[in-house]
C-alpha cells in the first residue's frame, strides 16, 4: 500500500516536471533537470539501486551552441573612387562616385552624395553671380567713368569755343567802338587848312591880284574848264587882290582848284 503511495507520489511529481515542459515556461535545461528527478523519483519508488540513482543524478543534458558568425562589410562610405557619378552597392545602400568639396573622388551614400551636389551646385551658382554682378558693376563703372571723362572733355571743348567766341565778339565790338569814335571824332573836329601853294611873285606879263602867274588879258579861265579864254592858267592859284577874273568861284581864296 505504502508503495503504491510512493509510486503515486513519484508519477505526480513526474507529472509535474513534464506539465512545466508542455507549458513552454522552462528552459532546455530546466526541462532536462526536471526529466531527471522524475526518474529518480519513478527509480525510487520502484526499488532502484543507489548507482542507477546516481547515474540519473549525475546525468545532464549537453546543450551545443552553434554561433555562426557574421563577417562585416567593410565600409566604403569616403573612400577614393574614380569614375564620378558611378554606382556601387552595399547591402541595402546606394554610394555614388561623388567629387567633394576639396575636388577628390569619394564613394558617398546617395542621399548624401545628392545632398553635397546641390550644395557645391548652389555655391557655385552664388559664386557665379557674384562674379557677374561684380563683373557688371565694374562694366558699368568704366562705362560711367568713360561717359563723364567724354562729357568733361565736350564740356571743356564748349567752354573754349564759347571763350574764342566771346573774345572775338569783344574783339570786334572793340573795332566797331574805335572806328565810330574815330569817325565821330573825325566829324567833331574842324577842317584842316587846305595847304595853299607858294604862288611865285609875279613877273612880268602875271596878273598882281594873283599869287602865281596869272596872265593878264581881257579874260582868263582856268585851263580845262567851260570857260573861252581867250587866255587860260592852270591852277590852282592864290588870289591876293581882286578876282578880276573870277578863279575863286567859291570864295576860298584859291582859284582854278
Amino acid at each position: 500500500m505504502m508503495m503504491r503511495s510512493l509510486r503515486t507520489g513519484s508519477e505526480k511529481a513526474a507529472c509535474r516536471s513534464f506539465c512545466f515542459y508542455a507549458d513552454g515556461h522552462t528552459s532546455t535545461k530546466r526541462i532536462a533537470g526536471a526529466a531527471a528527478a522524475a526518474a529518480v523519483l519513478l527509480l525510487t519508488g520502484c526499488g532502484g539501486s543507489s548507482a542507477s540513482l546516481s547515474a540519473v543524478g549525475t546525468a545532464e543534458p549537453t546543450v551545443t551552441a552553434s554561433a555562426t558568425s557574421t563577417a562585416m562589410p567593410t565600409p566604403i562610405s569616403k573612400t577614393p573612387c574614380s569614375s564620378v557619378d558611378s554606382q556601387k552597392f552595399a547591402g541595402s545602400a546606394t554610394y555614388n562616385c561623388t567629387r567633394d568639396e576639396s575636388g577628390a573622388l569619394i564613394w558617398l551614400e546617395a542621399s548624401e552624395a545628392r545632398a553635397l551636389k546641390d550644395k557645391l551646385s548652389a555655391e557655385a551658382a552664388a559664386k557665379a553671380a557674384a562674379e557677374k554682378a561684380a563683373a557688371d558693376k565694374a562694366a558699368a563703372d568704366k562705362a560711367a567713368a568713360e561717359k563723364a571723362a567724354e562729357d568733361r572733355a565736350a564740356a571743356d571743348a564748349a567752354a573754349q569755343e564759347a571763350a574764342r567766341q566771346a573774345a572775338d565778339a569783344k574783339a570786334a565790338q572793340d573795332a566797331a567802338a574805335a572806328q565810330a569814335a574815330a569817325e565821330a571824332a573825325a566829324k567833331a573836329a574842324p577842317p584842316p587848312p587846305k595847304a595853299v601853294p607858294v604862288a611865285p611873285a609875279a613877273g612880268a606879263g602875271c596878273d598882281p591880284n594873283y599869287s602865281g602867274c596869272v596872265p593878264i588879258a581881257s579874260d582868263v579861265d582856268c585851263a580845262g574848264g567851260s570857260g573861252n579864254g581867250p587866255a587860260y592858267v592852270r591852277g590852282p592859284v592864290q588870289v591876293i587882290g581882286n578876282d578880276i577874273y573870277g578863279l575863286d568861284r567859291d570864295g576860298d581864296g584859291l582859284g582854278c582848284e
